[in-house]
């Protein structure tokens, strides 16, 4: 460090409607702290969104626009981590053990009265602005951690940038092979709305299920990842969008019989789905697939949710019975084959016979072997796939 440069001071927020007592409490941290002052808790929480350097709150509690107990609440439960994190002080008049207790129970780490001395002030700030600092540096090591491994430490799926880097490897592979790669992004319903109502821990823990659930029903060789708390990725190589659609409408029916059960309340959800494929797509890249899937996502969502969503809007069960239906290519079926995309095979199996059944049948004519083209021709077409998620009850 050079001789002209000074280390930088945290930054200290003092919301309190009094000019007296903010002028107080910065002539006491002045030289050991940064200060930016707010009149109000509607300020403070305005400031908290836009200064990114604030690394401890002090706030009154009586206070027009919003008072320190709604400032606390808004911070406690704030999406951005920087927010939500932030370490908060409580500054009362008096010593008083029933406002204490409550600015307690509401997130405070610390609660002082507005005598307090410069000495213990200091210290304390001093306390709270090295927890904030080791938080980050926690947060950016695992950030960093996340980043070089293959598995999301927190989720336990494989880590989005594991995600890009073999998917590049499958789609070179699809292109060589003349195959397909489709995508799938896969996001819980009105999540916002799940982490107001329950809370954040409950809403991890439907997160949780919903990978779970997920990691047990794709297939070996598809990568499943987490893109975001209520947002995950599914990359389906030798699949195409048709299969895709069927796997992803019997995943949104599951989920909407699923019901999830936390401390004797029922919790139910909804997903949305949206769906991209190399070939309908006309697309070359991981992050095109992931891209596009996550669009059609947010049309999806801003429809209402609990769609999926592929290249032509939204999908319903005729359209793929539909797709289903057309005559498959006995190439591209013996390719998902050899690729172990068996399961998909077996699902257009009715499609399959119909498209070989006039070779088997010339071949029965000539050479008489005993072929069972009755057998075949009456192949039952509406045989369900069973489902063994709808319907069921789970505790989370």
């Amino acid at each position: 460090m050079s001789a002209e440069e000074t280390p930088q001071l945290p930054k200290v927020l003092i919301v309190d409607d009094s000019r007296m007592v903010r002028a107080s409490i910065i002539k006491h941290v002045r030289g050991r702290f940064a200060v930016r002052e707010e009149a109000d808790g509607e300020a403070g929480w305005q400031a908290l969104l836009v200064d990114p350097e604030i690394q401890v709150v002090l706030t009154d509690i009586g206070m027009p626009q919003l008072d320190g107990y709604g400032l606390l609440e808004r911070i406690r439960s704030s999406k951005l981590q920087r927010v939500h994190e932030m370490p908060v002080v409580i500054i009362s008049g008096d010593e008083d053990d029933d406002a204490r207790i409550k600015a307690m129970q509401l997130g405070a780490n610390d609660f002082i009265t507005k005598g307090i001395g410069s000495v213990e002030l200091v210290a304390r700030l001093d306390s709270l602005t090295h927890l904030a600092q080791t938080r980050r540096e926690l947060a950016e090591s695992r950030a960093a951690l996340a980043s070089q491994s293959p598995v999301d430490p927190s989720s336990g799926l494989l880590s989005e940038s594991y995600l890009n880097w073999h998917g590049e490897q499958e789609m070179a592979l699809a292109k060589r092979q003349r195959s397909e790669i489709s995508a799938m992004v896969i996001e819980i319903d009105h999540y916002e709305q799940l982490v107001e109502w329950h809370g954040a821990h409950v809403a991890q823990l439907i997160t949780r299920k919903l990978s779970k659930i997920l990691s047990t029903r794709v297939r070996k060789e598809d990568t499943v990842a987490q893109l975001a708390p209520s947002q995950f990725a599914v990359l389906t190589p030798s699949t195409d969008v048709a299969g895709c659609c069927a796997f992803a409408l019997r995943l949104q029916k599951a989920m909407e019989k699923l019901v999830m059960t936390y401390r004797e309340e029922r919790i139910r959800i909804s997903i949305t789905i949206g769906i991209s494929g190399s070939a309908v797509d006309g697309l070359h890249s991981v992050s095109e697939l992931i891209d596009v899937a996550v669009k059609r996502v947010r049309e999806g969502a801003a429809a209402g949710g609990n769609r999926v969503v592929a290249e032509r809007g939204e999908v319903d069960h005729s359209m793929v019975e539909r797709q289903l239906r057309q005559a498959v290519s006995i190439d591209h079926a013996l390719l998902q084959i050899r690729a172990g995309g068996e399961a998909e095979v077996a699902e257009r199996l009715p499609d399959v016979i119909t498209t070989l059944l006039p070779l088997l049948e010339l071949v029965e004519s000539r050479l008489h072997i005993g072929l069972p083209i009755m057998q075949l021709k009456k192949y039952d077409k509406e045989r369900g796939t069973g489902d063994d998620v709808e319907g069921s009850q789970t505790s989370i």
